[in-house]
């Protein structure tokens, strides 16, 4: 993988991300665009209500705009390789970016919406789940259409396996089930954010061992962007991603792991953001089929923690380190191949 311009994208995503704050969130204070904590989560979240929201868009402006330069270094570095190689990169490219935006998109209308109506529901489930369906839809078809996948996926021990059209309900369900688990994990302070670089470090990896050199641009902006974005969400955090970047990151998770033909990695490297959906599933389905009775103390699994005495820092490294862990299976799957 080409090393200039992959430290480049790293130093512009953290430098671009984290300067955005000093313009950004005061810019979000004078438009009151701030968190409402109603009901959701522990009742001491109540505190952090008017802080600043919809900081996603600092993710997304520092990732676009380091791709950029990173992208443009990338080539002047090797202007020999205008051949279909390169075609299919920078093809691979556009669509991570394409699909983490769209998803921003629906996580934007859901912030002002709740920014609108002063509480802390916006789009309805089924409002979300629709678009989210067709961004996933439309994401595998142009994919497989041009080159940019196959209708295989690749398990560990066992290798590629042709799906044929199973392909298509079984990424949609990936993909949309995932975007919606990373949204989920941004519950607490720094918690998103850091579970996120450590999983986008870990494709930086995979991608360099599997060669696909725009994949590995796009998780180190993604990367780099997360740690600009903690200098300000840290605990006690100064600004929130809101809906507008968890979905934004969401669609960047799942644009990884597909972009280096290796979906089945989301459930190695994304361990987190499987524990935290299941975790909310199964709280909601035993709580309905006993009539009132929980598993954990509060879900997703992030608050059952909180309740039991974590702090939120402690929370964070812990998700962190498992993400790390479940990245090291990835690069041990990716080895293999």
């Amino acid at each position: 993988m080409e090393k200039t311009s992959i430290l480049i994208t790293a130093v512009s995503a953290v430098a671009l991300t984290t300067l955005l704050g000093f313009m950004m969130i005061p810019w979000l204070r004078r438009l009151k665009f701030g968190q409402v904590f109603n009901d959701i989560g522990p009742t001491w979240h109540q505190k952090k209500s008017g802080t600043p929201t919809m900081g996603g868009l600092m993710i997304i402006c520092g990732v676009v705009l380091s791709l950029a330069i990173g992208f443009i270094t990338y080539i002047l570095k090797q202007p020999q390789i205008m051949n279909d190689q390169y075609r299919q990169e920078r093809f691979r490219l556009y669509m991570s970016v394409i699909i983490a935006l769209m998803f921003g998109l629906i996580g934007f209308v859901d912030d002002m919406m709740k920014i609108k109506n002063h509480q802390n529901l916006g789009l309805t489930a089924k409002k979300k789940l629709i678009p989210q369906v067709v961004i996933a839809v439309f994401y595998l078809f142009v994919m497989v259409k041009f080159g940019g996948a196959t209708t295989e996926w690749i398990f560990p021990f066992i290798g590629k396996v042709q799906l044929g059209w199973f392909y298509y309900p079984l990424s949609v369900f990936t993909i949309v089930g995932f975007v919606n688990a990373v949204n989920l994990t941004d519950g607490l302070d720094g918690l998103s954010s850091s579970v996120t670089f450590f999983y986008s470090l870990s494709m930086i990896i995979v991608s360099a061992v599997l060669g696909y050199v725009s994949t590995g641009l796009f998780a180190t902006a993604i990367a780099g962007a997360c740690i600009g974005f903690l200098v300000w969400n840290f605990y006690p955090a100064k600004v929130f991603m809101g809906d507008t970047g968890s979905m934004f990151l969401g669609g960047a998770v799942v644009a990884m792991a597909f972009g280096v033909s290796y979906p089945v990695l989301l459930f190695l490297s994304g361990i987190v953001y499987l524990c935290e959906a299941f975790s909310d599933i199964l709280q909601i389905g035993y709580f309905k089929l006993t009539h009132g009775k929980r598993i954990f103390k509060m879900a997703p699994i992030h608050h059952h923690f909180e309740l039991s005495g974590l702090s939120e820092i402690q929370i964070a490294l812990l998700f962190s380190a498992v993400t790390i862990c479940g990245g090291f299976l990835s690069f041990l799957c990716a080895r293999a191949v």
